[in-house]
């Protein structure tokens, strides 16, 4: 892991990012992960699809997990859902989101970045995946990182 991945987010802003994600989570099926690396390769979507797989973020029950990929060195990233949850929401939606972070992110303010997006990930999941009385956290909510 480079000091870049540990470096990006302090501990305060690395436990405020993950009680964004839990209280999210709490209001819906969907599952939603952050993954910090350090990635130098150009093709960030598919790495982003790679590390989806690779969390086990495809094995969810309703197909609706997201992932925040965020290349650290490349100053890149980008938001990735499953197939239950692109079926019903569309490009449009990714692309807003995306660019909801990124605004943050251009600022340099890399944790509210992503609670602003995992927030707007919160609110159509829920709509979309509402939280069911029997639903089980099936992912961790901590943030990866590589």
């Amino acid at each position: 892991m480079s000091t870049a991945t540990e470096s990006f987010l302090s501990e305060t802003e690395e436990h405020d990012v993950v009680e964004a994600i839990r209280f999210a989570e709490k209001q819906t099926s969907g599952e939603i992960r952050v993954h910090l690396e350090s990635y130098n390769d150009s093709d960030v979507y598919k790495r982003a699809q790679e590390v989806f797989h690779l969390l086990k973020m495809d094995n969810t029950k309703e197909e609706n997990g997201v992932i925040v990929y965020i290349a650290v060195n490349l100053k890149k990233f980008v938001v990735y859902g499953d197939a239950g949850i692109n079926k019903i929401v569309g490009e449009n939606f990714w692309n807003s989101t995306r660019d909801l972070i990124q605004k943050q992110f251009k600022q340099g303010n890399f944790s509210q970045g992503l609670i602003v997006g995992i927030k707007e990930i919160g609110q159509v999941l829920k709509t979309h995946f509402p939280w069911k009385v029997n639903d089980k956290n099936e992912l961790s909510d901590e943030i990866s990182k590589a």
